[in-house]
């Protein structure tokens, strides 16, 4: 969840620090703060509360804090409420106040993740004599780091990996020692961490944007490992303190794909560059008018094999996979279970040898998922990742990997990357398809150019943006709004009603159209808004019935329907049209008004709608 950013070299590392952070705000907001070394002095520590710029302007910019090492986090709360004495950095000794100021202690740290065991951890420190200032169980690690390096007198790589030993759950740490000045030592399990490289100086931070505008030359440690990060220099280690060598990667994203380029916001930045993100994943697995997974490691052999399909996902993603259960049985033949992957492990797994377990994860760090990914192949199954970040933990731990290219997606709220993980599973079906023989050769070149136009249909909605902005303001005071569909529908509702939910914060729920009528009907009334999304020919008339049932209930209605379903007017107040495409691929584009009356509602309410508030955009913590 938490931002991570560190840096040594021979420049001023606080405004470095602040810059990173900024980058990576999205993936938190409840506190920032900054620990700056300068050659032998010790660590000084600056922590505020709130947003990013409450820590810029305690610091002047980073102005205020010299040294050429330091590291910086901003905060999404776990253990602890949002304050400055929880904020990070945290200090192995006794912290005054709320722990800014010069620090003494041997160990000062930052950390990403969960530690579950800290309850237990910190008992054990409290009787060896520590003390303790904050709710978080950060300190513990940073304490417990610092436990081992007095008591044994032995270097910080040691230090660290007994600490790892003792500790569960997922982390990323970096930390600074009193006694090794121009060094920082970064930990990481189960929550991601990279390193870059550049002249003389060497980054670390937990997201690839926060360090794009410095470098692209990284490094992906791996787990249970241990970095050690000198100006112009790493070293990794294992958990037996054996070093590691590591193979540096180039970072292909370009620096201004993390920029606003004159947006507003990312957010709606993002939702223009859905067309480029479709057209850049599709081109990637269609070459000369037909699917070929190979660069993902999936033969036609190997689909052929498939008896069954798991889905597991979080959130929005989970939605691309309640999505691709339509496309992919009516296409292939084959059935799908769609999985939330928080609840995957909690029961019995049946999972048969002919079993395709497919996780879907925009960052390929999101914690659930790469539970379940690793449950998965514990019982056998093969796994396939779809993912977005090229080196994240779920890429490298499933057996194929289908890259989706979206580029880095700053705002929390998902638009493009969805969309991404959209138009992979579609051609992954009709492979699928292909390989089962339920499609022959005709109608995979016919449902190809369908899945290569959509891109230029996806253009062709954003052109109707300004209606529904006008829209948006017209219902910006609304308390609740249900979405409705049947069949592909209803999946697309499900996603349309999150977007609203988690921006706009006004009350939204999805309903498949004809469970109305078995309770949630007696919610509606006067002026309640009702989305009917009707994109399904053969569903057109039992969705407008549904509809209908609802407004005889007072309610005001919203279609959203392709071309030529004008009839829809007849029952609907405001009608929204997207071009017609194939039935299986009319989600990709349906989607987005939903995104676009998402965003202008939220923007009309006066909310920070990259930013909405509890939410950080990598959840990588359970």
């Amino acid at each position: 969840m938490c931002g991570i950013v560190g840096y040594t070299g021979n420049r001023p590392a606080a405004p470095i620090l602040l810059e990173g952070l900024s980058r990576l705000e999205y993936r938190g907001y409840d506190s920032a703060g900054l620990a700056v070394r300068d050659g032998e002095r010790l660590a000084e520590v600056v922590k505020a509360r709130g947003k990013l710029r409450n820590l810029a302007v305690k610091t002047d910019n980073g102005r205020s804090l010299p040294g050429t090492c330091g590291i910086g986090h901003t905060r999404w709360a776990t253990h602890g409420e949002p304050s400055q004495a929880n904020a990070h950095p945290h200090v192995s000794g006794i912290c005054k106040g709320s722990g800014s100021g010069p620090v003494e202690s041997a160990v000062v740290g930052v950390h990403n993740g969960i530690i579950e065991n800290y309850a237990e951890l910190k008992d054990k420190l409290l009787k060896n004599g520590y003390q303790f200032y904050s709710e978080t169980d950060t300190e513990v690690a940073v304490k417990l780091v610092d436990y081992y390096y007095n008591k044994y007198k032995i270097g910080p790589v040691d230090a660290i990996n007994r600490m790892m030993v003792r500790v569960r759950g997922s982390y990323a740490l970096a930390l600074m020692f009193r006694d090794f000045p121009g060094e920082i030592y970064a930990a990481r399990k189960d929550s991601p961490m990279i390193i870059g490289m550049g002249e003389g100086e060497t980054f670390l931070a937990s997201d690839v944007p926060a360090i794009l505008k410095y470098t692209r030359s990284v490094y992906y440690i791996g787990n249970l490992e241990v970095a050690r990060l000198c100006p112009g220099e790493v070293t990794f280690f294992d958990l037996n303190g054996d070093t590691i060598e590591k193979t540096l990667t180039e970072v292909t994203w370009d620096a201004e794909a993390a920029e606003k380029g004159g947006y507003e916001h990312f957010m709606i930045k993002e939702i223009h560059e859905e067309p480029a993100a479709v057209r850049d994943t599709l081109n990637s697995v269609i070459h000369e008018g037909r699917i070929d997974l190979s660069a993902a490691g999936l033969t036609d052999a190997l689909l052929a094999d498939v008896g069954q399909v798991h889905i597991v996902a979080c959130g929005s993603a989970w939605h691309v996979g309640m999505a691709a259960q339509y496309v992919i049985e009516d296409l292939a033949g084959v059935p799908v279970r769609v999985e939330l992957a928080s609840e995957f492990r909690y029961r019995r797994l049946l999972l048969p040898a002919d079993a395709l377990v497919i996780v879907i994860s925009q960052s390929g760090e999101t914690a659930d998922s790469l539970a379940a990914l690793r449950q998965a192949k514990q019982c056998g199954a093969r796994t396939l990742a779809v993912v977005n970040v090229v080196g994240s933990t779920i890429a490298r731990e499933a057996d194929n990997v289908l890259y989706t290219l979206a580029g880095p997606e700053i705002a929390v709220a998902t638009t493009k990357a969805y969309s991404a993980q959209l138009a992979a599973m579609d051609a992954l079906a009709v492979a699928l398809g292909r390989a089962k023989g339920a499609l022959d050769e005709e109608a995979c070149e016919r449902y190809v150019q369908e899945l290569l136009a959509l891109p230029d249909k996806i253009a062709r909605v954003l052109e109707d943006k300004e209606r529904i902005q006008w829209f948006a303001a017209k219902f910006a005071n609304a308390h609740d709004i249900f979405f409705i569909g049947r069949g592909l529908d209803y999946a697309i509702s499900l996603e349309g009603s999150l977007k609203m939910k988690e921006i706009s914060y006004i009350h939204s729920e999805a309903y498949a159209a004809g469970e109305l009528k078995h309770g949630t009907i007696s919610l509606v009334e006067d002026n309640t808004l009702v989305i009917g999304v009707l994109t399904q020919d053969d569903l057109f008339e039992k969705t407008v019935s549904n509809m209908v049932e609802c407004k005889a209930r007072g309610a005001y209605l919203m279609a959203l329907t392709s071309y030529g379903h004008y009839s829809a007017e007849d029952t609907a107040d405001f009608t929204v049209y997207v071009p017609k495409a194939d039935p299986h691929f009319m989600g990709s584009l349906a989607v987005v008004p939903l995104q676009l009356l998402g965003y202008y509602t939220s923007v009309a309410r006066g909310l920070d709608v990259d930013k909405p508030r509890n939410l950080a955009k990598s959840v990588t913590v359970e």
